[in-house]
């Protein structure tokens, strides 16, 4: 008789802990970076332009998938964590992505999408001073905070890289 595992055997107990270990860690810190842009947004006062907001899709998205890659691994359920680990790592993959294509908005290396970059609104002929007065654009091209000489996008930047790593390093555990 050989010890071959079998396609279903549980996971290691190592391989077990690396695998919640970082589904908590990208829930955990993506949750918080989520409080952290609503703290800026509601307590602080700055307004979210239409490229922050887009940002924190990957967030919404990945922390419930962490999540649920964490239940898999505790429930010795591996390939489906593993799997659930590999797509929140593409989710704040493409996180980074957002968050470095709006940093380089911010420091002028690119444009923005027209909607909040450059020109102001459009405005009708009529009341242009009333429409003027109404008018309020969150501009995507201005950081309206830096701490360091990076704004939040380049912050979110960082955040989002590491919580890749640390995903995908999940997402290779093996036994």
């Amino acid at each position: 008789m050989t010890n071959t595992p079998s396609a279903i055997s549980p996971p290691s107990s190592a391989v077990r802990n690396r695998l919640v270990t970082a589904g908590l860690i990208v829930a955990v810190m993506g949750a918080g970076t989520l409080a952290g842009a609503w703290y800026f947004q509601l307590v602080v006062g700055l307004a979210p332009c239409p490229l922050c907001l887009e940002q924190r899709i990957p967030y919404y998205v990945g922390v419930p998938v962490a999540l649920l890659g964490v239940l898999a691994a505790a429930g010795g359920r591996a390939g489906l964590a593993r799997v659930a680990l590999g797509l929140a790592g593409m989710l704040m993959a493409l996180g980074t992505f957002l968050a470095i294509y709006h940093s380089g908005v911010e420091w002028g290396l690119w444009a923005g999408p027209t909607a909040c970059s450059g020109a102001g609104p459009a405005l009708q002929s009529g009341d242009l001073l009333s429409q003027l007065q109404q008018a309020r654009v969150v501009r995507c091209d201005e950081a309206p905070w830096r701490l360091f000489g990076l704004s939040l996008a380049g912050y979110n930047a960082f955040i989002a890289a590491a919580l890749t790593v640390v995903a995908m390093w999940g997402a290779a555990a093996r036994d």
